[in-house]
């Protein structure tokens, strides 16, 4: 295990950084006070935002804590190089974002607001929010949706940060350990939120691994540390992924629900309301694949919404917005791991420590020292 990961914790338990309002300062402290890791999400953040945010937590702790950036979008969905070196972009999704917001209409009436810009920018201002970084240096930065280019990997080892790049597959993380990342953010097809996905290849959706098989698979295609994401939600599972190989487990849905998290009642209510029996990756929301809780949103758009992210997202964003004011759970995007009825109502920090009496537990009957039962 790579002793500048667990210098950023007491317990190997990583608070998943979730975007839309919901991994607040308060939430990022509590989980390092509590000797975890706390993340804050730049996701939909304006730099400035970012910059507040950091601030902010700053002076809520003095321990380690991460950030973390979506990577800028390529022009086309499955965008790729050919043989011959020259580019091969998938079919422009213009028109067929033209025909979802046709679809979303009556969305839009019954919500009384109008849809969004599908046009509203494809980088999520992803230079000035790395500059923020470089120049205000955090413990640790993660990357969603791609890998960050090998000379940005290095400057921000040098300013002192860590940095950790979400993969799906082997062959992902082989690339992200070529770039030069100091670790690899292994997330399971069991996730909720979105998945990582270098690239978004329609034809591959819900192809993805389970999160104990994806480990297993990493840890033989790579040297550097690897932070197991998906489904997990009790401290056996934890140590599961740490028999696996993992140096780490990153957890989302299970702070999701805790006191400090910024997720909407209603949604924090939807993890354990039996009424959500299952949740299912969808592109209905954003474009790209999400799991989420499903709901009649969910259920009448997903078939039929286009692989083109950021474009849906920003056209729906209006409608997600309005349903969480009106506190209408069936028009919201209930993002959710597989384990969401696992959540429990704590204060982050206490749920840290339940985690980690949890995992010494588990591996105290792992290593036969102790009752098994």
């Amino acid at each position: 295990m790579s002793s500048a990961l667990t210098g950023l914790f007491r317990h190997p338990i990583v608070q998943a950084p979730m975007a839309g309002g919901v991994s607040v300062p308060r939430l990022a402290a509590a989980v390092s006070e509590a000797g975890g890791l706390g993340f804050l999400a730049a996701g939909y953040k304006t730099a400035d935002g970012l910059y507040q945010e950091i601030k902010q937590l700053r002076g809520l702790t003095g321990l380690p804590f991460g950030v973390n950036l979506f990577m800028p979008q390529p022009e086309y969905p499955g965008a790729s190089t050919g043989s011959t070196g020259a580019a091969v972009a998938a079919p422009p999704s213009a028109a067929a974002v033209e025909v979802y917001a046709h679809q979303l209409a009556g969305e839009a009436t019954w919500y009384e607001t109008e849809l969004g810009d599908p046009d509203s920018g494809r980088d999520d201002g992803y230079d000035a929010k790395l500059a923020v970084l470089l120049d205000n240096p955090v413990p640790a930065a993660s990357f969603h949706f791609g890998i960050p280019s090998s000379e940005t990997l290095e400057s921000l080892r040098r300013a002192g940060t860590f940095t950790l790049v979400t993969a799906t597959t082997p062959e992902e993380a082989l690339a992200v350990q070529y770039a030069g990342a100091d670790a690899v953010i292994a997330q399971g097809v069991e996730a909720g939120g979105h998945q990582g996905t270098h690239r978004d290849l329609p034809e591959q959706d819900g192809s993805g691994l389970g999160l104990l098989s994806l480990v297993a698979q990493i840890r033989e295609t790579v040297t550097i540390p690897i932070v197991a994401a998906g489904g997990i939600m009790r401290g056996s599972q934890i140590a599961a992924v740490l028999a696996a190989g993992a140096s780490a487990a990153q957890l989302g849905t299970a702070f999701l629900a805790t006191h400090e998290s910024g997720a909407h009642d209603v949604h924090k209510q939807a993890l354990t309301n039996p009424l959500y029996v299952r949740t299912e990756l969808t592109r209905a929301f954003s474009g790209r694949p999400a799991r989420g809780l499903v709901n009649r949103f969910l259920r009448e758009h997903g078939p039929y919404a286009p692989a083109a992210y950021p474009e849906v997202h920003h056209l729906t964003a209006p409608l997600r917005k309005a349903a969480a004011k009106a506190k209408d759970p069936q028009g919201m995007a209930l993002w959710a791991g597989q384990g969401h009825r696992m959540a429990r109502e704590l204060p982050a920090g206490q749920l840290v420590e339940i985690l980690a009496a949890e995992l010494d537990a588990a591996m105290t009957a792992l290593s036969g020292t102790g009752d098994p039962r």
